[in-house]
């Protein structure tokens, strides 16, 4: 009961979190929270990967990355509230790239590829999802956001609730095992009712789209909020490890929380493209 109740807590406070972030006029908040996912995300991830460096040379991958990641978040957040100062952010990003190849010729490490390679994906899986979120907040609102948040929420409590009492053919059993087909759809039809719902009372709130891009985006979400999850459960499996980390209480890890978003962003951002490209 007592796990329960400081898992609902966390959870709360998480969702309360990002929602503030989201409805608040101000564009900050939503900066300062993602930023910190950024730089938990990859301070994490570089926890989860043992390059058998020393920890002097452990810590400055890990701070070079951090900025890295905090530079180019922060390049697309000024692109579009302040595209003046765009620049500099860019500037701070490529000379990053240019450093941190540099540093690894210095970094005695049993396995440079990997060190190299551990830095890589802190860019591609956690940085550069997180710093979408910019294009999908400024380009097209924080309402859309925040109804792309509500979806893998959704699709979390649909594929568990249904996966639970009828789940029986097993999804990706070699990665998941616990999760199923049955789940899968349930968490897809939860998705659907809610953007249905987006398309008739939430305009105002969620932003004005036409009812088949919100079904699409209710299938479109779930679909990847999947992948995104079994991707991290391949990465966690592969090390060994039951949770990414330890930092909220009842769920583990940043990562542990945000492994849908971080396939859901591109997927979303790509698929809003291609709504304005195609009208």
């Amino acid at each position: 009961m007592k796990n329960i109740l400081v898992r609902a807590t966390s959870g709360s406070i998480y969702v309360a979190l990002i929602v503030a972030a989201l409805l608040l006029p101000s564009p900050y908040m939503f900066m300062c929270l993602f930023a910190l996912f950024v730089i938990l995300g990859i301070v994490e991830l570089h926890h989860l990967i043992d390059d058998k460096t020393s920890l002097l040379c452990k810590r400055t991958v890990v701070a070079l990355d951090c900025i890295g990641g905090i530079a180019l978040f922060a390049w697309l957040f000024t692109l579009y509230h302040a595209p003046a100062a765009a620049q500099l952010p860019l500037m701070a990003y490529l000379a990053y790239l240019i450093v941190r190849i540099i540093t690894q010729l210095y970094i005695k490490s049993e396995n440079a590829l990997q060190s190299f390679a551990g830095s890589c994906l802190t860019q591609i899986y956690v940085a550069l999802p997180l710093s979408l979120l910019n294009v999908l907040y400024f380009k097209f609102g924080a309402g859309t956001l925040l109804a792309i948040f509500i979806l893998i929420w959704l699709n979390d409590t649909g594929a568990f609730c249904v996966g639970s009492m009828i789940g029986r053919h097993r999804l990706f059993e070699r990665i998941s095992p616990k999760k199923s087909w049955e789940g899968f759809w349930g968490g897809v039809a939860f998705c659907i009712i809610a953007s249905v719902v987006f398309a008739l009372v939430g305009g105002d709130l969620f932003g004005k789209w036409a009812m088949a891009q919100w079904v699409c985006l209710g299938v479109v979400v779930p679909a990847f909020a999947t992948w995104g999850d079994l991707a991290e459960s391949l990465l966690k499996r592969t090390l060994h490890v039951k949770d990414s980390g330890n930092i909220i209480p009842g769920h583990g890890g940043i990562l542990d929380r945000i492994d849908s978003l971080l396939l859901v962003a591109p997927a979303c951002v790509l698929y809003f493209l291609i709504i304005e490209t195609l009208l």
